[in-house]
């Protein structure tokens, strides 16, 4: 499906409703034009330097650890209680099943996590966390946190609440269109939780491991 701008106060649909449907309702905005294209007033140049500023910094924080950046996420996941299973684990972290695999061997040789095959079904490999990855999980939100409050220093409460909606609202539609593109029914969205409900970060991670969500 090639998707085509059009102007943001036109009705005219740039592919069939057929298409569209399930993806994005109303026309697509027209912000960017391929002929004077620039990076660096690109919103997803923009986030992925963001992200991959903070990736580093939140390995550095966490090298005392000896957590790498493709290690955090799915202990701090396991932590969270996100996810209990090896397949469980890869849907969460957006990987498939040899790199979860690979993954898992290096958090298991450091011991941090333990398998264990189900009892009930030998295909379903359950996951936990041992002592010392406990106390390794618990490390990362206080990473994570210090990392984003120092880098929306200046920002007001207001400022805050704002972006964090702009970007679910981007979040929302990519799901919408990658459904679409996919042939699934349109993804829910996860509701928006009140700041005063939500106390740890979440991860973004990648099919190759790197960590693109803090």
């Amino acid at each position: 499906m090639v998707l085509k701008a059009v102007s943001p106060v036109s009705s005219e649909y740039p592919v069939s409703k057929a298409d569209v449907a399930g993806a994005v309702s109303g026309p697509f905005a027209a912000f960017y034009c391929p002929n004077d294209y620039s990076p660096n007033e690109s919103v997803g140049y923009l986030m992925r330097r963001i992200i991959c500023l903070v990736g580093h910094t939140v390995e550095r924080e966490l090298e005392p650890t000896g957590l790498t950046n493709a290690q955090w996420v799915p202990l701090l996941k396991l932590q969270m209680g996100l996810a209990s299973t090896v397949a469980e684990l890869a849907r969460e972290c957006d990987l498939d099943a040899g790199s979860m695999t690979r993954l898992l061997d290096r958090l298991e040789a450091k011991g941090l996590v333990v398998r264990n095959r189900s009892v009930d079904d030998r295909r379903v490999v359950n996951l936990g966390l041992t002592d010392a990855g406990r106390v390794a999980a618990k490390e990362i939100p206080v990473a994570l946190c210090g990392i984003q409050n120092q880098l929306l220093a200046g920002f007001s409460g207001d400022e805050w609440e704002t972006l964090k909606d702009y970007l679910r609202r981007m979040l929302e539609t990519a799901q919408r269109i990658q459904s679409s593109a996919n042939g699934e029914a349109p993804a829910i969205a996860t509701p928006s939780v009140p700041t005063s409900q939500s106390s740890t970060p979440h991860a973004f991670t990648n099919r190759t491991g790197s960590h693109k969500n803090v």
